[in-house]
């Protein structure tokens, strides 16, 4: 297994421990910042498992399908625990998680009639406003932080539900597919 690959586990296995410490009082009054310190590690891995893969010929059938999950895995789980701790709307979440599954969804019909759907800046935009997002909701600073965290918020919600569109448009001959 190469390094990319072995990235993408790592990934998967933070998964659990972020969510234990987001959710619990394992680690007490450094809950937050274990929890930040495993979702930004974690937000590395996807990163550079991409830029490895990219760099060093190292694609494969494995990497194409588990990191994208591996990074559902991690923002869900984090969204998810966020409406627990009542940091974040369910129905923010509700948007952000089924515009993922839409894409996914789309993806996997164009692959079955041998088209690639690459990933688009709008996407890569959504996915570093998210990020940005889980990790200020997940500080919980307060004070002027308060303000940083609903603009973020509605720039994550905005360029989720813009991606999505462009994804669909760009590629709208997908949908003809299945007639």
């Amino acid at each position: 297994m190469n390094t990319p690959n072995k990235l993408t586990i790592i990934r998967m296995i933070l998964v659990p421990f972020l969510v234990v410490f987001m959710l619990t009082e394992l680690g007490g009054n450094a809950n937050r910042y274990i929890s930040l310190a495993i979702f930004v590690a974690a937000s590395v891995t996807d990163w550079f498992d991409g830029y490895l893969a990219r760099k060093y010929s190292l694609v494969t059938n494995f990497g194409k399908f588990m990191d994208p999950l591996a990074d559902k895995l991690l923002v869900c789980s984090a969204l998810i625990c966020l409406i627990e701790m009542g940091r974040l709307d369910a129905w923010i979440v509700i948007i952000i998680i089924a515009r993922e599954f839409i894409i996914s969804g789309f993806r996997l019909i164009a692959a079955e009639n041998g088209v690639v759907i690459a990933a688009n800046y709008w996407g890569k935009f959504k996915t570093v406003s998210q990020m940005v997002m889980i990790i200020l909701l997940i500080l919980d600073f307060g004070g002027f932080f308060d303000l940083l965290e609903s603009v973020f918020i509605a720039l994550s919600l905005i360029l989720t539900v813009i991606s999505l569109i462009t994804y669909i448009a760009q590629n709208k001959k997908v949908l003809s597919m299945q007639d």
